[in-house]
């Protein structure tokens, strides 16, 4: 006689399968494929929407509200559209704008400070004179977009995918500001020279990895959106283009000194990374299991 099965014996619990258990496993090189797709769409959106934003374009871009509109804000708005639709069908939305899920040491506040320098020293140092309200305004609000998905893409998709496989801190801080560098490469096709560039690369690594430890220190990858969504506008304002140095640097003492202080955030931002440890508990570790039903018993 064989013994009948208990009714109440636990289900074998099922693997989650389909479109969220793929990027729930993590894993650097899905990172990766995100960075690449997020930078094509910002790259190809621009060539689509030449028809309508043409009419509204100057050659100097910042000459009215509706150029930097059409040639600044609108790629990221829409870039940024792109990456809450794929944030919210994996169930993300909640974790990536909630509390980090690892605490942040004093030292760290070192991060913010290093960028909020060159910050002031632009915001106070910039000739307004030379743009229009309009322009100022929406320059802004181009930048605060242009922060919120950048780091959303690095610090927020790619941390939550590095993390969810299981990679330590450190290795989650470089490679998502390395992610972020390599976005910056393509300033190469614009007609940036070969050092130019490769000073990009290094700043923008430095950057990135100042903007993880202010979103560690802080608890929230918002104030890394802030803090980056006003670094982009004060310096497109300062130098009187995208991606352009110098600018009004001679005639201004606060704006000379950006200079020093862009290479101690550089500095700054490769000697904190020595320092960062620990491992997270994986952010939104299954939505579908949060969300399954308790246990019978």
């Amino acid at each position: 006689m064989t013994d009948a099965p208990l009714a109440d014996a636990p289900v074998p619990e099922t693997r989650e399968r389909g479109w969220r258990a793929f990027w729930n496993r993590g894993g650097w090189w899905k990172a990766l494929i995100v960075v690449v797709v997020y930078l094509g769409v910002y790259q190809l959106l621009p060539i689509v929407l030449l028809p309508l934003t043409r009419p509204l374009m100057e050659e100097n871009l910042f000459a009215t509200p509706a150029s930097v509109f059409a040639g600044l804000a609108l790629p990221v708005v829409l870039g940024s559209i792109v990456l809450l639709v794929f944030a919210w069908s994996l169930g993300w939305l909640k974790p990536l704008f909630g509390r980090q899920p690892v605490r942040g040491r004093w030292w760290m506040w070192f991060a913010p400070v290093l960028v909020l320098i060159p910050i002031v020293l632009r915001l106070f140092g910039t000739d307004y004179g030379a743009y229009s309200v309009g322009v100022i305004v929406m320059t802004f609000v181009a930048g605060l977009f242009i922060g919120f998905s950048e780091e959303l893409v690095t610090r927020g998709l790619v941390v939550t995918l590095m993390r969810k496989a299981g990679h330590a801190e450190w290795a989650v801080a470089a490679v998502s500001a390395l992610f972020f560098a390599l976005m910056h490469s393509v300033n190469i096709l614009t007609g940036q020279g070969v050092a130019a560039v490769g000073f990009t690369l290094l700043y923008t690594f430095a950057f990135g990895i100042l903007m993880y430890l202010t979103m560690r220190v802080t608890g929230s990858l918002i104030w890394a959106m802030v803090l980056h969504g006003l670094t982009d506008p004060t310096t497109f304002l300062a130098t009187g283009g995208v991606d352009k140095t110098g600018g009004a640097a001679s005639e201004s003492p606060l704006l000379a000194l950006t200079g020093p202080a862009t290479i101690l955030l550089i500095v700054g931002g490769f000697l904190l990374l020595i320092f960062i440890r620990g491992r997270a508990t994986p952010i939104a570790a299954t939505v579908a299991d949060a969300e399954a039903p308790a246990p019978r018993g």
